[in-house]
């Protein structure tokens, strides 16, 4: 998810872009879609035979009961369906071919990380029998997480590295650094969890005081999961950024580096961009500037306010009310009660199915045979011992 390499790189640099956390007695608001797959890829889950749901849901349970032991009050925020507009569609398909490719591995005995098929429902069961409150955005959760931390004034819970870009008030703790497990005391009354929290300000700092705004517009450049132009490259190229390195993490990392310290020269995102454009071919430029423009108003507030589905029961969302949907399949979309998949089919005419493991080598003639003769074996096995129950018990067929 996100900008790939961003998360290692602001890690690699922790000590200048992250400050150190003791949370407690505070609201939180959380990704759901990177915790419950945190959670699933972190426990030792067994992922090749379709699911350890009770370890998994084991595990839920006391991630929640750390957060309520430390007066932590978690709100989760779950993605619902596709992007109407499609802008992600490349990316989906994508992430779909490796996610089969990591099951077919499973499969044969390899590593992988393919969550199981109910994975998410167990999640939202766990969810309903804690009572932590939960809401299911209609597509995209990002831009209402982030709205939704600025109107409380809290963190921001999530492994997604759009959290790195987004003006978050209170910022943004990565999953991988929040120590559910590791809870401590204060003067051994009041528990909290060791966190480590993501600084804005220091990381614009870092950059010879970048201006904020121009962060948005770094993130499409980079290439996120909105835009990935290949005429990017071209920029890229000519710009002379510092691209050189032989390993793939090293060569993203340099990417970073080099587009951040070259953004830091503009004043706003209107000059940088028109220094970008410069690169380009006159007749791709005006196609190009409206597509980054539009990508980078997904970091922009969201006009959705899930703050009122938490007081309410029931928020409005423009884009579901200009497709005309009822209100009964909106208000269950927002509970959980349907699943994602439900407006993919009626907004987008289709759905990409979830990957499961499974044995996908073909079978041979004779083993299908094998199996054949066995089922029809244990049908006869059983019919048989049927009759005999029946003539024992003297009862007519």
């Amino acid at each position: 998810m996100g900008i790939r390499g961003l998360m290692s790189f602001v890690e690699d640099h922790s000590n200048e872009f992250f400050t150190d956390l003791k949370l407690r007695d505070t609201k939180i608001v959380i990704d759901g879609y990177a915790l419950f797959h945190r959670l699933c890829f972190s426990s030792n889950l067994d992922l090749r035979y379709g699911g350890d749901y009770d370890s998994f849901a084991d595990v839920v349970q006391k991630f929640f009961e750390s957060l309520f032991a430390c007066n932590i009050c978690p709100y989760v925020v779950l993605d619902g369906g596709c992007d109407i507009s499609d802008k992600k569609l490349t990316t989906l398909k994508d992430r779909a071919r490796e996610k089969i490719q990591m099951a077919h591995s499973l499969s044969v005995g390899g590593s992988g990380y393919v969550c199981p098929l109910l994975i998410r429902e167990v999640f939202i069961q766990v969810l309903i029998k804690l009572r932590v409150c939960f809401v299911q955005c209609f597509s995209e959760a990002d831009r209402d997480i982030m709205t939704l931390a600025n109107h409380w004034n809290c963190p921001v819970l999530s492994s997604d590295s759009d959290f790195c870009i987004f003006d978050l008030k209170t910022g943004f703790c990565p999953l991988n650094s929040f120590q559910w497990r590791n809870m401590n005391t204060i003067k051994g009354t009041q528990n909290y969890i060791p966190a480590k929290c993501f600084s804005l300000d220091a990381f614009c700092h870092h950059f010879s005081n970048m201006n904020k705004a121009l962060l948005p517009l770094f993130a499409v450049l980079c290439g996120n999961d909105h835009v990935n132009l290949p005429i990017m490259e071209t920029f890229l190229s000519k710009a002379r950024l510092p691209l050189g390195a032989t390993s793939s993490k090293g060569r993203r990392h340099h990417r970073i580096l080099g587009l951040l310290n070259w953004l830091s020269h503009f004043a706003n995102p209107t000059e940088a961009l028109d220094n970008v454009l410069k690169y380009l071919p006159k007749k791709d430029r005006e196609s190009v500037k409206e597509l980054l423009c539009c990508s980078m108003e997904e970091y922009q507030q969201s006009q959705v306010k899930l703050q009122d589905f938490f007081q309410c029961g029931t928020y409005v969302c423009p884009d579901a009310l200009n497709l005309g949907l009822p209100e009964w399949v909106l208000v269950a979309l927002a509970k959980g009660q349907l699943s994602p998949f439900i407006s993919d089919a009626l907004v987008l005419r289709r759905t990409i199915l979830p990957t499961q493991v499974e044995n996908m080598q073909p079978l041979a003639f004779s083993e299908v045979e094998r199996i054949n003769k066995n089922i029809r074996t244990s049908i006869l096995t059983a019919h048989n011992a049927s009759g005999a129950l029946d003539c024992h018990n003297q009862q007519p067929w």
